[in-house]
């Protein structure tokens, strides 16, 4: 009995393609043509100049917006914040969820 009653880790994990994207616009802006070269430069400018963003910061993210596409006020500690996440994500423990809102609290809204 003693695996019954196992403490579950968080296992949602924050990815960001940014520094990918960056790269890849790098390159295209190398090889574009004069027609090409305005749009993509632009498009580099708004990805450098968007803030990067830590691991808590992107889950937060997703679970906001997880949270808020189920109708509900996404606040730390919410007992019906909690549960629409785990709604949404049914594989996410307990404690997983209630670290996950806390998150969703403090990300910005978008």
């Amino acid at each position: 009995m003693s695996g019954i009653f196992t403490k579950r880790e968080l296992q949602v994990i924050g990815l960001s393609d940014r520094d990918e994207i960056v790269d890849t616009l790098r390159r295209a802006l190398d090889a574009a043509d004069d027609t090409e070269r305005p749009g993509l430069a632009r498009a580099l400018a708004l990805v450098e100049a968007a803030p990067a963003r830590t691991e808590v910061e992107l889950r937060g993210r997703w679970a906001r917006e997880r949270i808020e596409a189920a109708g509900v006020e996404v606040r730390a500690d919410s007992v019906v914040a909690i549960r629409a996440l785990r709604k949404s994500e049914p594989a996410l423990s307990l404690a997983a969820a209630l670290k996950l809102t806390k998150e969703a609290a403090e990300a910005p809204a978008r």
